[in-house]
């Protein structure tokens, strides 16, 4: 008994020696840092992030552009949108380290005040908006999402796959339900998407 008493007090406090370090390293807080390269609205950049960053804080923080707002961190209230190689994605839920090599738009990228994006264009003259938080991740995904009409992507409630997608209202509203405007200003945005799906048509 007292051998094998002995041998796993032994076994014990080798394992609790080998933890030592990690422990160490991890109370020291020293984060794992990785390079990250993409493209974000044309211009070609480069970081070394904390590898837990996300693609909402690494263009926030990092590379400030703040027009993508951090909402719920949830992915669930749509503020965070912005466009990854044309489908839209919400950033908080994404690494950065997961991006390298992609082209990235956020709303910065869209428009200027001079040079307004057609939607951009639509949301101030359909007043789609009242605070504002929501708005560009509203815009990004607006944009997106046409893309995705055009391309024949279906939703929950596209009637026929066989079919050019019509753009109804139950199809606008399902697929845009994943941008929450606390300010319940939806009519107005689907008014504004509306008129630029129209254009496009």
């Amino acid at each position: 008994m007292g051998t094998a008493a002995s041998v796993a007090l032994g076994a014990t406090a080798g394992r609790a020696e080998a933890q030592a370090p990690l422990a160490q390293t991890l109370a020291a807080g020293t984060p794992s840092l990785s390079k990250v390269s993409f493209t974000v609205n044309g211009a070609a950049r480069e970081l070394e992030l904390d590898a837990r960053t996300t693609l909402l804080d690494a263009l926030r923080e990092h590379l400030h552009l703040t027009g993508s707002k951090k909402g719920c961190d949830q992915g669930q209230c749509g503020a965070c949108t912005v466009i990854v190689g044309g489908r839209r994605v919400t950033s908080c839920l994404t690494l950065a380290v997961m991006h390298q090599g992609h082209d990235i738009t956020t709303i910065e990228g869209l428009g200027t005040p001079e040079n307004l994006h057609p939607m951009q264009a639509a949301f101030v003259k359909h007043d789609g908006y009242q605070c504002g938080y929501c708005t560009p991740g509203q815009i990004c995904s607006a944009v997106a999402m046409l893309n995705e009409v055009k391309a024949g992507i279906p939703s929950h409630v596209t009637a026929d796959l066989n079919a050019d997608i019509e753009l109804t209202n139950a199809e606008l509203r399902e697929r845009m339900s994943g941008n929450i405007c606390r300010c319940g200003a939806y009519s107005n945005i689907a008014e504004a998407i509306t008129e630029v799906a129209g254009r496009q048509a």
